[in-house]
């Protein structure tokens, strides 16, 4: 009964799904396009019979990278096709994996959709990045007898709260996944709060943690930065938000009264925010380039706005320190693991709820400093510059906890063997 409700409710929100659709194509016109994608009309995009993987936006994209590169180094003749629901996360696809594997946006959770899209993609296996849980998706699965796991899951406390008021309708929900790897104990146990049985949950720690500095990532670092700043500390402020760069423009301009030489490389979470990060620089009275100007810095730049694609672990690697943001305002912050590979210091505000677990761990190996506001921020930085020993110290414990929690991935590799075909002789 619940799932009918919900069905002709979403039937019923679609207009008003078209018109945010076109509201937000007012600043992303990316959003004007591909709505076919949207209803399940992805015939001639992907290819069937292979590995289905969703991952929702940027970050559940990004740590899903690791992963879709071993399946396909361990099942190179299985097609993978990636879904997404943003431009942003598609843009990240893209960058990551070219033609390596298809790509198109996972459709709205109506029955005439998705059944529309798996008659094309027919897939084996369907992964989903953290928790994307959407009841006509998990219900076409199971009637399709498809395999479906939930990886590197998560469930906050409060989404947890909020699933429990559906009551038998969530508890019917979860039971039809085959299994989910959570990436904790914890969120484990909120599932089975919720109706999934123990037998359905592993707990496999956090894909997250499995990301690594390539050497050829390495070294294309080392030479960027003899380019940009052979002789000059550098900060890096990344996946800034709203009612953030206001605040890293006014700690850059206090810095450089005792550090004149002091490089900023400032780079939004999102390609709406390139131009209007670029328009606060030059308010502020900065001398400033963006990245994908191609120019080097001269001796006078004084902020680098990073405006490219898939460039953020390149731009951590010549950074000195790194601040990670979406946590000075409540967004939750993003990931700290990207700049902690680097072993670099790694600065966050108080707004950490999306990567408590990773945070937490951070924290307590004094791997990750918080900072209460603008002030504070650029009083711990400062202290970053002045001391090179207590640089190196940040850096090393934050890598630390990187390497020690890594496994993840072989964990789930394991446990998505017997729903994939060995290859046939």
């Amino acid at each position: 009964m619940l799932l009918r409700l919900y069905q002709a409710l979403f039937y019923l929100l679609q207009p008003l799904i078209w018109l945010r659709l076109l509201l937000r194509s007012r600043k992303a016109p990316a959003y004007r396009k591909r709505w076919a994608e949207r209803y399940g009309f992805c015939a001639g995009k992907v290819e069937p019979h292979g590995i289905m993987l969703h991952s929702v936006s940027v970050g559940e994209t990004l740590a899903a990278i690791p992963l879709v590169r071993a399946l396909r180094h361990r099942y190179p003749y299985l097609p993978i096709t990636v879904t997404t629901m943003t431009p942003t996360g598609s843009e990240r696809v893209r960058s990551a994996f070219g033609n390596d594997v298809h790509h198109v946006y996972l459709p709205y959770d109506l029955p005439g959709a998705m059944n529309r899209f798996f008659d094309h993609v027919q897939p084996k296996l369907v992964i989903i990045m953290e928790t994307e849980l959407w009841p006509n998706l998990i219900n076409v699965l199971y009637q399709r007898q498809i395999p479906l796991v939930i990886a590197n899951a998560r469930l906050s406390a409060r989404s947890a709260t909020g699933y429990s008021k559906l009551g038998g309708f969530i508890r019917e929900t979860l039971q039809r996944i085959t299994l989910i790897a959570a990436q904790n104990q914890e969120d484990g146990e909120r599932f089975i709060a919720l109706g999934l049985k123990r037998s359905q949950l592993t707990v496999t720690g956090s894909l997250k943690f499995d990301i690594s500095v390539t050497p050829e990532l390495a070294a294309r670092a080392v030479a960027l930065r003899r380019q940009w700043a052979p002789h000059r500390p550098v900060w890096i402020a990344a996946s800034t938000h709203e009612g953030e760069e206001a605040i890293l423009l006014a700690t850059q301009r206090r810095l450089l009264a005792t550090y004149p030489d002091l490089l900023l490389i400032l780079v939004p979470r999102h390609p709406e925010r390139f131009s209007i990060a670029k328009a606060l620089t030059q308010k502020s009275g900065f001398s400033y380039i963006t990245r994908s100007s191609g120019e080097v810095p001269s001796s006078s730049t004084q902020i680098v706005i990073g405006d490219t694609m898939g460039e953020l672990m390149l731009l951590y690697g010549i950074a000195d320190l790194a601040f990670v943001g979406g946590s000075l305002v409540e967004r939750g912050g993003h990931n700290p693991l990207e700049a902690a590979a680097h072993a670099i210091p790694v600065l966050m505000g108080p707004h950490t709820f999306n990567f408590k677990d990773i945070c937490t761990k951070l924290a307590q190996a004094q791997g990750l400093i918080t900072v209460k506001e603008g002030d504070m921020l650029a009083n711990e930085i400062a202290t970053l510059l002045n001391d090179e020993d207590y640089r190196r110290y940040h850096g090393r414990h934050a890598v630390e906890v990187l390497h020690q929690n890594q496994g993840a991935l072989q964990r789930l590799l394991l446990l998505l063997e017997p729903y994939l075909p060995p290859r046939s002789h």
